[in-house]
């Protein structure tokens, strides 16, 4: 005889944990750092959404004061070339597509180049914050990393203002395992907001370009965590008379 399979949620599925923090979280873990450095790079890695390797990799000359703009280097390998004329798939090395034969020397050049390089608008605050960081550390000057820190402790340093700021663990929507909040969550913190703000196809598109995403579907993930709808829905399921 077939047994009747269980109708209560997954047992590691708690409707009162969250996935993401929010704006307001972000900034009691400001609140909490114990110096500017380590308030800058909760800010940083907010606001610039980037990933941690790469805010570790910002010296101080990539740092344009005037127009308020971080140039960042995108260290993750993995590009996506595509010919420009059949829309066929180019390696790093292409110098002629494979599918249509056309000369994409140049194209896979830009693309790479393009790749490696992007400069990321940043608020009024932050950009204050790096000047007085910067003149008050007088170990920086314009060939040295603005943070001279190494992975570790940048983890370190985001859990525990996490801890001293009291915010909950979080549950990843997926997997359902529970964390802290770690570097990444600052960059999806971003995200969601920007999709809650605009989840038009502009403002996905922009989204995008600032996550540095190569695929699309990688950013609309956001559009699906930043929805509240679905999670209602869900709760109502546990909590209807019926069950």
């Amino acid at each position: 005889m077939r047994s009747v399979p269980s109708l209560s949620p997954p047992p590691h599925f708690n409707t009162n944990m969250k996935a993401y923090i929010d704006l307001e979280e972000v900034s009691q873990m400001e609140d909490a750092a114990a110096n500017l450095r380590d308030r800058l790079l909760i800010r940083l890695l907010f606001f610039l959404a980037c990933r941690i390797s790469e805010l570790l990799s910002i010296m101080v000359g990539n740092i344009d004061f005037i127009n308020r703009t971080v140039t960042i280097k995108h260290l993750k390998t993995s590009i996506i070339i595509i010919c420009p004329e059949c829309k066929h798939r180019l390696t790093r090395h292409s110098v002629y597509c494979p599918g249509c034969g056309t000369k994409v020397g140049e194209t896979v050049t830009k693309a790479v180049e393009n790749q490696r390089m992007w400069v990321l608008p940043i608020d009024e605050v932050t950009i204050d914050l790096l000047k007085e960081y910067i003149q008050s550390n007088s170990l920086i000057e314009n060939n040295c990393r603005i943070f001279n820190i190494n992975r570790h402790r940048a983890w370190q340093i985001i859990r525990d203002c996490a801890v001293k700021a009291e915010l909950p663990k979080l549950v990843n929507p997926e997997t359902g395992k529970v964390h802290n909040v770690s570097p990444h969550i600052l960059r999806d913190a971003f995200a969601v907001h920007a999709m809650k703000s605009d989840d038009s196809g502009e403002g996905m598109r922009l989204l995008q370009e600032h996550l540095g995403h190569q695929s699309f579907n990688t950013t609309a993930k956001y559009r699906k965590i930043s929805g509240e709808e679905h999670r209602h829905w869900y709760e109502q399921l546990w909590n209807s008379d019926r069950l």
